[in-house]
């Protein structure tokens, strides 16, 4: 149910309109006085506000022009008894989504409410949209290694060659392999991705390759592999440490002849794909364990890109807090909420042992659990 901040000095007129907008489904707060409306909407996401003009400590003008610093999204209807047509204009240039005369009329205030939720839900869902869209093209950090990876990336990706990234579990070798896609001549194509280890090794000659209808048990009707999706894109071999000899094999001749053959097929088919390959895994001690080949090593690893772990670059560590405060108060519809110098210090220290992936859970959890702003009680608290 949309939430609505009724703000006005007149006590008549909020009980009349909360008894009227709460018999249609809406969720009401109210606030008796410009200075009461405006600390509510700091402190909670509405979905619209109804504001008075002539009010003490804070008018309506002046409330619209400092609520829209806070959160220019949510819409704010003007309501007023002693306002004219210049007195609608100026709200309206400074940010109101409408003005509506005392006493309102029931049909036009509840359509202009109904317009003005759906302009938040779409404002919302557009920015949810350009995160997912631009995400792709995000790298945080200005540490010596974020900057060699950059480069590197800039160098590599407009070519064809392979690319091996290395690092450990939540370092983000994911968003290289991204990075290195949307900048890429491939970047109209597909970018497949699979995840190496968490495919039985008895499935996944069938991922990668595709099969025939038949050629097993279970092969009820013909499936077409990732290689084949991918195809004039980009194939993203995730964790491929994890992958069995036998499709590793598989592998190394669709890169060396650029043909893969369904299981149970006879024909082959060509492929045009740019092979991009992670592991958490030291693959040199693999080949030396005789679990990964070294032939396929040297394939992939054309050009290797290490990532380096979140403790070796602690630096970074606020730039990433500050960026999914954003991105996560985005993603909940919220303001973004200040972190403190204390609180970005303490999160410095931190071991971070799951690298980023951590770190942006413990930001998610900050915000949820913190007040206003993220301080260093809350880092000391909930970290």
């Amino acid at each position: 149910m949309p939430d609505i901040l009724i703000i006005d000095d007149e006590k008549a007129i909020r009980k009349t309109l909360t008894e009227i907008l709460s018999f249609e489904g809406y969720q009401i707060e109210e606030a008796s006085d410009g200075e009461e409306g405006l600390k509510k909407f700091g402190q909670k996401n509405f979905d619209v506000v109804l504001c008075d003009i002539k009010m003490p400590k804070i008018d309506g003008i002046e409330f619209l022009e400092k609520a829209k610093t806070i959160n220019a999204d949510t819409p704010i209807i003007m309501i007023s008894g002693h306002g004219n047509i210049d007195t609608a204009v100026d709200a309206v240039k400074k940010g109101a989504f409408d003005y509506i005369s005392k006493p309102p009329d029931l049909n036009r205030l509840l359509i202009t409410l109904r317009n003005a939720t759906d302009k938040q839900q779409l404002a919302t869902e557009t920015k949810v949209l350009k995160r997912k869209v631009n995400k792709t093209i995000e790298m945080v950090g200005e540490s010596a290694g974020i900057e060699k990876i950059k480069h590197t990336i800039e160098k590599v990706a407009p070519t064809d060659a392979r690319v091996l990234i290395t690092g450990e579990n939540g370092v983000g070798k994911e968003l290289v392999a991204r990075w290195i896609h949307e900048k890429s001549n491939r970047n109209n194509g597909p970018l497949v991705e699979v995840n190496c280890a968490a495919i039985p090794s008895e499935l996944i000659e069938s991922e990668l390759f595709g099969h025939e209808k038949g050629s097993f048990t279970s092969a009820i009707k013909q499936r077409i592999g990732k290689f084949e999706q991918a195809n004039g894109g980009t194939l993203f071999l995730d964790e491929i440490g994890d992958m069995s000899l036998s499709a590793q094999a598989k592998v190394l001749r669709a890169l060396q002849e650029g043909k893969i053959t369904r299981v149970g097929a006879d024909k082959d088919i060509s492929v045009d794909v740019r092979v991009i390959a992670a592991t958490n895994k030291d693959l040199l001690k693999e080949v030396d364990d005789k679990n990964f080949r070294l032939d396929l090593y040297h394939r992939l690893g054309v050009i290797i890109i290490h990532v380096p772990a979140l403790r070796e670059r602690k630096d970074d560590v606020p730039l990433l807090v500050n960026h999914f405060a954003k991105q996560i108060a985005m993603e909940y519809g919220q303001p973004a909420k200040e972190v403190e110098k204390g609180a970005h210090e303490l999160l410095k220290q931190n071991n971070w042992g799951g690298n980023i992936r951590e770190l942006r859970n413990v930001v998610e959890r900050l915000i949820i659990m913190s007040g206003k702003k993220i301080t260093e009680d809350d880092v000391k608290n909930y970290v």
